[in-house]
């Protein structure tokens, strides 16, 4: 295994610890809800808390991993979101839990911006989507984890136990993973220009405004998607508690991984011929995801409405996998993990707004009616990526991994 590819597998290893770390309390919330007393719009702004703390810290995460090197930032981050994890396990109310959940987001912020810049810088254009895809399958694999055998761990267990052994689970993998990860892994650029001067470049690169608009529109659904969907189940349908986690991860996390397979294939292909074909790959995967978030909205039965939620997953796999990649032909190589950053304070400051709105309009349209206005979002989004201008061509920077 070459070094490029060991550091795709090594990371992905730590965004599905990422991932499973944050994600397994939305399984776990009938549990929560009963033991701490919890009401609705508690349960939602937890999902908010950590997403709105994760916002904040991503507009830095970049730049301070541009600052004081890739490597170093991705190990201290994995360290320290495991040592809250398992903190959470202490917790005995609403304001404890509230108080990880924000802790939670400002250790986490730091580890997928620095983790895809060296992903991106280490492969060559012809394999970068699909270099990215794989890393970016950790993402669904602690997704799905997450969902229905974390759930029913939690039942057999506790959920006090679940996150107490993922915290360890993550402190020994950072010392496996420092061991292995090439020390070398940074990208070798001059230190970087101050945080506005850096900000401001990326905002007046060409098509730049546009990605990070249609990056937080996409990301209103995602987290809807995964902070309410297994409660929707349970509550709706009357899922067990197991089979709500299950079936609210399996049907996306399943779908969007073999989208995102076959969208990094694809894009790589039409790249060679076309100089948008990243892009027209994004568009099509956003058309599909519109369409059939708008159908998972409108269905009244449990099995139509999985099978229309994973196809919109599928879709939407599709669209992530060729976001970095996007983003690659839109800055320059020193400005990725920071533009990156700036993508994800957008992605997760709206999808706080989706997790605790979802939650507090619960009465009024119901989250069936939030899930038809998310389809009209990613169907406006798709529009407007379609209208994205051709990537511009940049100059590789030197780096070494």
């Amino acid at each position: 295994m070459t070094k490029s590819w060991l550091l795709v597998f090594l990371l992905a290893i730590v965004a599905l610890l990422n991932y499973l770390d944050r994600q397994v309390i939305f399984s776990l919330l009938p549990l929560l809800r009963a033991d701490l007393h919890l009401t609705d719009p508690q349960l939602g702004l937890l999902g908010a808390t950590f997403l709105w703390v994760y916002a904040f810290c991503s507009l830095f995460a970049g730049w301070t991993a541009q600052r004081f090197g890739h490597r170093k930032v991705i190990l201290i981050s994995l360290c320290a979101w495991s040592a809250v994890t398992a903190l959470t396990g202490l917790s005995t109310g609403f304001a404890t839990l509230s108080a990880t959940r924000a802790a939670m987001g400002i250790t986490e912020a730091f580890y997928i911006p620095a983790a895809l810049a060296l992903v991106t810088a280490a492969h060559p254009e012809r394999h970068r989507s699909l270099a990215v895809s794989l890393h970016q399958s950790g993402i669904y694999f602690g997704i799905l984890l997450g969902g229905g055998p974390g759930a029913h761990a939690g039942e057999l267990f506790g959920w006090r136990n679940i996150f107490f052994a993922l915290g360890a689970i993550g402190v020994v993998y950072a010392l496996i993973v420092s061991q292995f990860l090439p020390k070398a892994a940074s990208l070798t650029t001059a230190k970087p220009p101050d945080y506005l001067n850096a900000t401001k470049a990326i905002f007046a690169s060409r098509g730049f405004l546009p990605v990070f608009f249609i990056f937080a529109a996409i990301s209103f659904a995602n987290w809807m998607v995964a902070t309410w969907m297994p409660l929707y189940l349970y509550d709706r349908f009357q899922f067990n508690l197991q089979n709500a986690g299950l079936s609210a991860t399996v049907f996306t996390q399943v779908s969007g991984l073999l989208g995102m397979m076959l969208g990094g294939w694809m894009a790589d292909k039409l790249s060679r011929t076309r100089p948008r074909g990243r892009i027209t790959a994004q568009t099509l995967g956003l058309l599909l995801a519109a369409v059939f978030m708008i159908l998972t909205g409108a269905m009244t039965t449990a099995p139509l409405m999985l099978a229309a939620l994973g196809i919109y997953s599928f879709g939407r796999g599709i669209y992530d996998c060729n976001v970095m990649p996007v983003l690659c032909d839109v800055v320059d190589e020193d400005q990725r993990s920071t533009a990156y950053s700036l993508l994800n304070f957008a992605g997760t400051f709206v999808g706080g707004v989706a997790a605790y709105g979802a939650g507090a309009l619960r009465t009024v349209i119901g989250i069936d009616g939030a899930l038809l206005g998310a389809g009209v979002i990613i169907l406006l989004s798709a529009a407007l990526l379609a209208r994205i201008p051709s990537p511009r061509s940049h100059k590789p920077r030197a780096h070494s991994v």
